[in-house]
């Protein structure tokens, strides 16, 4: 069953489409600092997945054909058939499946912080039964501590409360269900039908992407030289990743 996924568009009507895909328990105000600069060049659409921000909740387990099919059900609405894809996480995954299934629709893609197969399937399962016994309450404190550093969240403490208030705005069967999603995909024998411009940018995982890309149209970036980033460079990342695929789309 398709779900109804709430979208923010803003931006210029005439201008290159891209689309930015959130990350797992997270709404499109995640990137409201990079909508503000793609928006001066690009037509900008972003989305919340199923059972996220606004969108609609469907019950029971999802897979990522389901996650990406909603996608392309919103794009038909918006009359968009070629784009290009900004994805966090899971919106980096939705962006893989993308772009092995339609590849002629994705004109550039950019992953940040993703992977192809994400396993243990267990932990996922896992966490997909507490949220849907006690809520996405908790889990809360040990996935906002997975986003931000303790120094971070002492010094900007608003910031970590809206993304933590986002988290607990989430229906707790939507995240259950896109748990379920990442515990059973695995698009690493898929990715070689991706052949679109495609930049890199992970901690640990960007090596496993790249590889089954077989190196042929990815930029890598590497990570910062610190063990665990800050949340000052998680912040760079976002906005050089958004920024670099909007260079690649005026310069086309």
């Amino acid at each position: 069953m398709v779900a109804s996924l709430h979208h923010v568009e803003v931006g210029r009507v005439d201008g290159p489409v891209v689309v930015l895909g959130t990350s797992l328990g997270t709404s499109t105000a995640m990137w409201d600092p990079q909508v503000r600069a793609l928006a001066e060049r690009c037509r900008v659409v972003v989305l919340d997945h199923r059972g996220h921000g606004g969108s609609g909740v469907v019950d029971g387990p999802a897979t990522i054909d389901d996650l990406g099919g909603d996608v392309l059900v919103l794009l038909e609405r918006l009359s968009i058939d070629r784009f290009s894809w900004v994805g966090l996480s899971l919106g980096g995954m939705v962006g893989m499946w993308l772009a092995t299934r339609r590849p002629g629709r994705v004109e550039r893609l950019a992953l940040v912080c993703t992977a192809a197969h994400l396993p243990p399937a267990e932990a996922w399962l896992e966490r997909a039964a507490t949220v849907r016994r006690d809520g996405t309450a908790a889990i809360a404190d040990a996935v906002v501590g997975r986003w931000f550093t303790p120094g971070f969240i002492a010094r900007d403490p608003a910031v970590v409360d809206a993304h933590r208030a986002m988290l607990l705005a989430t229906s707790p069967e939507g995240y259950a269900s896109c748990c379920e999603a990442i515990a059973g995909m695995d698009l690493r024998p898929d990715l070689p039908a991706a052949t679109v411009p495609t930049l890199v940018h992970s901690l640990e995982r960007a090596e496993q992407v790249a590889l089954a890309l077989e190196a042929r149209h990815y930029r890598l970036r590497p990570p910062a030289p610190a063990a665990r980033w800050s949340a000052q460079d998680w912040g760079w990342a976002l906005a050089s990743i958004a920024l670099a695929v909007a260079a690649l789309l005026w310069r086309s």
